[in-house]
């Protein structure tokens, strides 16, 4: 078993066009690490950059990967083309500070009130 031949090539499309990589993976390679690499690599002057794993959603073939899959699970047959690089797509969703308040004032505000006359 070829070491090189085992590699996937992918590149991370961002929202902009803008592209990290192609780099190769192994297919046993996790989708966490995936998306710890695109932190890791994530270009310092682009405004609003993912700042954890959770922050970061990937997108292969239609699909929302998830986090606790390897590269090999998710992989589309078009991953299978000799020399072909993978492009998957990545999207940030930073965690919304205003759902959060929303969610917390809503919570007080439901208050329920029984009076036995």
């Amino acid at each position: 078993m070829a070491g090189g031949q085992d590699q996937l090539e992918i590149k991370f499309r961002l929202t902009d066009g803008s592209d990290i990589g192609p780099k190769s993976f192994s297919p046993a390679t996790s989708v966490a690490t995936l998306k710890e690499s695109i932190l890791a690599q994530w270009p310092k002057d682009k405004d609003n950059g993912p700042r954890t794993v959770k922050d970061v959603k990937l997108i292969s073939a239609g699909r929302i990967l998830e986090n606790n899959r390897t590269v090999g699970e998710c992989r589309s047959p078009l991953c299978d083309i000799p020399g072909g690089v993978t492009t998957m797509h990545v999207v940030v969703q930073p965690p919304s500070l205003e759902k959060e308040k929303k969610a917390a004032s809503e919570t007080k505000q439901n208050k329920c009130v029984c009076v036995i006359l």
